[in-house]
């Protein structure tokens, strides 16, 4: 049993009672702790055992009665004295571990020289010396053990009073940290009631005196709430396309000298404080007083990034989506789940609900700069994003909703969707998927590497037309444990490249990974299988050394397409696979040239009638 490298965690089960035909067992190179369970001494066959670059405790002795000839237990945390049976194992590596190899010292007779006390004996001495003269000797020992006593608690003391002293200006930095934070929110309050203020005194100004000059004044536009419950309620400036940096700030309680290309945000203000609405068709004219540039933080002009993405609110979510009830969920992945979520006038959205633990490596104003980046991915073969949800430290994103599922779905699960799925079919699917990469490669500015491509992020719409979906999140999936989670399922699941084991993803890692997903629709195999033999579960290494081989690679075809399919067409879709799955990733083209030779098949090849057509 070998399990080594498998960033394994926690304590080993105790579960080997069975397990008494067990030769050799393989647990190195995880981060395994505590000790080793009781019933490994039931491992009465186990001959070879590495347990060598973990966290194990403890001592050895459930090891002593095995008959092991191969022992590596380097670099963990055993302790306690090591049994002699193990010792006499032919290759037994131990260093790295805090043993205690040596024996408790024994009171033996030290040989001191002559001392005589000068000290004059007290009543309790003189009663011994009475007795005999055996108790003489205790005198000095009696004095030394008492020194040696008293050193220890006064160093225990001072330990004690150091730790106290820390745990004490801890709680006053925390203290005052606190303090700080509660009057810069009490500022701020203060200073948006202010502004608040100020609005309300120039919207009564302006009732009585309505031709102002309009180079004077700012134009604000209030929007209402949409039909879905969406909060867009927010009062927001109308940026203008001048030189931002032509703003001239002064501080509170100065009126600024506004001029045209001078905008005003007061899209973060709460619409709790502000008073109701005017009509959607009416324009306010507002003059404010400008908060203290210091005030004036950018990240709150992000609240609202873009009107081509919605707000939504978590209660209209939740209404949505029958509080994201299981009947609604349709997937989930190492970010979160998505759910089914349908609104009033019954349109239907796919809901991404962020796990607490991509949700807490970003702030809100990091997220809303995701979201805003997100928004503007535009591609017929890319997910489009309609809107967002940030509250109560939730972090959701709603995107279209495509009815026919995931690829991964329609190879591996569903029938009736397998059946449409022709030969012509599945290379146009692999078009879509791989002009979908090719807009983030090289059409985004800057370019954005998918990082988690995989069937399963393939969505079919109505018309089993590709979609490809987690489009600009590498950052949720770069960000620690996460990046190295993606990594181990991407390499478990078959999608990963071979440079995964350094650590290293690049666009040519994207390349990698679209070839297993063509391989997934030339071979209706799933990248990772269990079930299959050995060497037939991990699909791109076992379909590499075939693709070649005309006849090995007619074998490999999905048995579902009923043998209808050009010999011509499958050669070059073999072909393409093989450039994109080499282990060197300089060697793999770009995708720009992979959607040149889907073309240039599909051109080839005149349109031909299969029985899923």
């Amino acid at each position: 049993m070998s399990l080594n490298n498998n960033h394994l965690t926690g304590e080993i089960p105790d579960a080997f009672q069975s397990l008494t035909g067990l030769i050799n067992m393989d647990l190195s190179s995880n981060n395994l702790s505590g000790q080793l369970p009781p019933s490994m001494e039931n491992l009465s066959s186990l001959t070879t055992l590495h347990l060598q670059d973990n966290q194990l405790s403890g001592t050895l002795d459930v090891l002593q009665d095995l008959p092991l000839r191969d022992l590596n237990i380097e670099n963990n945390l055993f302790s306690g004295p090591i049994p002699d049976k193990l010792l006499g194992i032919p290759n037994f590596k131990k260093d790295g571990n805090p043993f205690n190899t040596t024996v408790a010292p024994s009171h033996q007779p030290a040989s001191r020289p002559p001392h005589v006390s000068r000290a004059p004996p007290s009543e309790e001495a003189r009663g011994k010396q009475a007795k005999g003269p055996t108790s003489a000797p205790q005198g000095p020992d009696s004095t030394k053990t008492k020194k040696f006593l008293t050193t220890k608690r006064v160093i225990w003391i001072s330990i004690t009073g150091v730790l106290i002293f820390i745990i004490i200006v801890l709680a006053l930095a925390l203290l005052a940290s606190k303090c700080c934070k509660e009057r810069e929110e009490a500022d701020i309050f203060s200073k948006r009631h202010e502004i608040i203020s100020t609005y309300k005194e120039t919207k009564e100004k302006e009732t009585q005196s309505m031709d102002w000059p309009n180079n004077q004044m700012e134009k604000a536009v209030l929007r209402p709430r949409d039909e879905h419950g969406i909060d867009i309620g927010r009062l927001g400036a109308v940026p203008k396309a001048k030189d931002n940096s032509k703003s001239d700030i002064k501080r509170m309680g100065e009126l600024s000298n506004l001029k045209e290309d001078h905008e005003i945000d007061v899209s973060g203000i709460d619409m709790v404080l502000m008073p109701p609405p005017p009509p959607p068709a009416e324009k306010v004219i507002v003059n404010t007083i400008l908060p203290t540039a210091t005030t004036l933080r950018p990240p709150l002009k992000s609240m609202n990034p873009i009107a081509s993405v919605s707000s939504f609110t978590i209660a209209s979510l939740q209404q949505y989506t029958n509080s994201f009830s299981q009947e609604n969920l349709i997937g989930g992945g190492m970010l979160g789940n998505a759910y089914r979520a349908e609104l009033p006038d019954g349109k239907l959205l796919a809901v991404k609900k962020l796990d607490n633990a991509a949700s807490r490596r970003q702030t809100d104003e990091e997220f809303l700069e995701l979201v805003s980046s997100i928004s503007k991915l535009k591609h017929a073969n890319v997910i489009k994003l309609e809107g967002y949800c940030a509250e109560h430290g939730q972090k959701l994103l709603i995107y279209e909703y495509c009815s026919n599922g995931t690829l991964h779905d329609a190879l591996h699960s569903d029938d009736e969707i397998n059946r449409k799925l022709s030969w012509n079919a599945r290379i146009q699917m692999a078009l879509g998927a791989a002009r979908a990469l090719e807009y983030l490669h090289e059409v985004c500015q800057p370019p954005i590497v998918h990082r988690n491509f995989k069937s399963a992020n393939i969505l079919l719409d109505d018309e089993l037309v590709v979609r490809v979906s987690d489009c600009g999140l590498s950052p949720l999936i770069s960000s620690g444990a996460v990046s190295q989670l993606s990594g181990q399922l991407l390499s478990a699941y078959g999608y990963g490249a071979p440079e995964f084991e350094s650590g290293t993803y690049t666009y040519q890692s994207d390349v990698y990974s679209f070839g297993v997903v063509m391989l997934e629709l030339l071979t209706g195999r799933k990248s990772y299988d269990r079930s299959r033999p050995r060497g037939e579960q991990h699909l791109a290494r076992w379909a590499i050394t075939q693709l070649h081989d005309i006849d090995a690679l007619s074998r490999m075809v999905d048995p579902s397409l009923n043998g209808v399919y050009p010999a011509k067409s499958l050669s070059r879709f073999a072909d393409i696979i093989s450039l994109c799955i080499q282990p060197e990733p300089e060697f793999r083209p770009p995708m720009s040239e992979i959607v040149q030779n889907l073309l240039h098949m599909i051109q080839r090849e005149p349109p031909k009638k299969s029985n899923g057509e």
